[in-house]
């Protein structure tokens, strides 16, 4: 059993493409929250330089995650400067919570 989390750090208004994109594919879920900083983009007009992204991360069957990363990317990208970047990571494992059960890769 092998997973990995994709964290995406994007554009706030690419999210709703990402969103159907991964729904689409059959991504079982995914989180999506607010993130605050800067990297290779940043905001020189703000004093702190921090530019207001979105990140989402998904957990996914590890055999899936390039291809998911690559449908990220596809619907994330503009050319501009601040597109953002996507992480993938290995996971040991994935536990439910409610049933303590440890998930599998076929079923999650």
């Amino acid at each position: 059993m092998s997973f990995a989390k994709i964290t995406a750090i994007v554009r706030p208004t690419v999210v709703t493409a990402i969103e159907e994109t991964l729904h689409e594919a059959g991504v079982p879920g995914m989180s999506v929250t607010q993130a605050k900083g800067y990297g290779d983009y940043a905001d020189f007009f703000r004093k702190d330089w921090m530019v207001t992204h979105v990140r989402i991360e998904v957990f996914i069957a590890a055999s899936r995650a390039e291809s998911i990363a690559e449908l990220i990317m596809e619907a994330a990208h503009t050319g501009l400067d601040g597109d953002g970047l996507v992480a993938i990571v290995p996971v040991s494992a994935i536990y439910h919570i409610r049933t303590r059960k440890r998930c599998r890769e076929d079923a999650c």
